[in-house]
């Protein structure tokens, strides 16, 4: 259900190694869901830096507002720019034309700390 080629943090992010160069970073398709219709999307501003675990941005739903959190530390490279017109990308696509933020990672070790797809199911399964 949840995409092998990337890694999973407890907070509903996901994140997508390249080869080089930056990480890609969304939610899922799990947290997409319990937020509901998602109608602004704010996020931190490229060059901007980032640690992990810290909120860095924040998504609004018709439901509620919800913070995401950085799932590794590095400085942001790129934001989607699509997601201020058409937040509810996020919602229909949330693994590729609803990803978030690019992020130049300090420490591959966090990434490969995360979890993997087994593990992030495993956890949705415990509670």
């Amino acid at each position: 259900m949840y995409p092998e080629d990337l890694k999973y943090t407890a907070e509903h992010e996901w994140v997508k190694a390249g080869e080089d160069g930056p990480v890609r970073v969304g939610i899922t398709d799990f947290a997409q869901d319990q937020l509901g219709d998602i109608v602004y999307v704010q996020l931190p501003d490229v060059g901007s830096a980032v640690r992990a675990g810290d909120a860095c941005g924040e998504l609004e739903s018709t439901k509620s507002v919800s913070d995401l959190f950085a799932p590794v530390s590095g400085t942001v490279t790129a934001v989607n720019e699509a997601l201020a017109d058409q937040p509810e990308l996020i919602n229909t696509d949330p693994y590729g034309e609803g990803w978030l933020i690019d992020i130049d990672v300090e420490d591959t070790a966090e990434v490969a700390a995360l979890m993997d797809a087994d593990a992030y199911q495993g956890q949705l399964d415990q509670n």
